[in-house]
């Protein structure tokens, strides 16, 4: 009877010690692929919303912004485990023992390397104008042409967009407002697009504008061909950058340079009243040509000396916090798009995106 006891609890001490084996051996890099790709995609889009909010933030108080970039991320993981067992019976009533024993050891080490945007890449990402081309890629992608072009484009054919914070500060034309618009019901349609031409050794972009429209989207097109002096006859046009055209069948856009988009939009920043009256920063060119309907704000960033409640991302600076309503839809999806024209803004060389690496074996 103890002979058979012994074997039970001898074989229950077996089967133990194989199963905590057997979680030792198993590999952990399966599971962990999707708990990393996660984690550290949220991470890096939270910690982006954050450096983007508090480089807008500065630019309005004048100071430098800094940008930087996750260039890598090594996650090198492991999960050791060590077991030991033993026992032992015999036929009397004493002697018998069993013991089991096991140690465990789990170590994350992240290595995140960092790189800040300056030099070249710094002039190339920030400081040259977004193409046209890419203006109009944006459009036919379905990004609404208005806001594009109230955040991207300085004017077009000599139709003055807002320029709040720049040293040539002035108001936007009612006519560019009506421009948009116009463009806008017409993108809705469909009826207007891109296409590459090969004209000989250089590449041209044109707009194409739809012919089969309604009465009312043909009146919109006979809108936009006057506002901008273009060939009454013409459905396509030329698309070139620059601030005036130099014929009826050219579309010339004045596009801005990430830079010029950060500091516009940093122009939207509800700043502490006391921090203008004391001279701390300086006034920009509040609205004058009112918004027709239609057409909604570029963005809301307001500010308070307590911490935010309700808040889709926010920042301390300068003893106040700073931030964007989870309830404004419009201003949240601004630092999406933001994010978009970075992309764009790099245009040289191979696209470098973080590189997550995380050994598993």
């Amino acid at each position: 009877m103890w002979a058979t006891g012994n074997k039970q609890r001898l074989l229950y001490s077996a089967v133990l010690l194989l199963s905590v084996t057997a979680m030792g051996c198993r590999s952990i890099g399966p599971k962990s692929i999707t708990r990393d790709q996660f984690n550290y995609t949220e991470a890096i889009s939270d910690s982006w919303k954050k450096q983007m909010l508090l480089n807008m933030v500065k630019l309005r108080y004048g100071d430098a912004p800094v940008f930087l970039e996750v260039s890598s991320i090594i996650s090198q993981f492991s999960f050791e485990t060590s077991v030991h067992a033993g026992a032992s019976w015999t036929n009397g009533l004493s002697g018998d023992g069993q013991s089991i024993g096991g140690a465990g050891r789990y170590m994350d080490r992240p290595t995140i390397t960092y790189s800040p945007l300056m030099g070249e890449k710094f002039t190339r990402e920030l400081l040259t104008p977004i193409s046209p081309a890419s203006i109009f890629s944006m459009v036919e992608a379905g990004w609404p042409v208005d806001r594009v072009f109230q955040i991207c484009v300085q004017s077009v054919n000599g139709l003055s967009n807002r320029a709040g914070a720049m040293a040539f500060a002035r108001q936007a034309s009612r006519d560019f407002y009506r421009l948009i618009l116009a463009m806008r019901r017409i993108q809705q349609s469909g009826g207007v697009g891109i296409r590459v031409r090969q004209d000989g050794d250089q590449v041209t972009t044109v707009i194409v504008f739809q012919r089969d429209l309604s009465d009312e989207l043909r009146k919109d097109m006979d809108l936009v061909r006057r506002l901008l002096g273009l060939n009454p006859e013409a459905h396509e046009f030329r698309l070139v950058y620059g601030h005036f055209s130099q014929s009826s069948d050219e579309l010339a856009i004045l596009t801005r340079s990430m830079m010029e988009v950060l500091m516009e939009i940093a122009t939207y920043v509800k700043v502490p009243p006391k921090d203008l009256e004391e001279g701390r920063l300086r006034p920009v060119l509040e609205d004058a040509t009112e918004l027709p309907s239609g057409l909604s704000h570029i963005m809301r960033v307001v500010s308070s000396e307590r911490e935010p409640t309700d808040a889709f991302v926010s920042v301390r600076y300068r003893d106040h916090w700073f931030w964007i309503d989870d309830r404004d839809p419009l201003s949240r999806g601004m630092l999406s798009f933001l994010m978009v024209l970075f992309s764009l803004s790099e245009t040289g060389g191979p696209s470098v995106a973080p590189l997550v690496t995380i050994p598993a074996g």
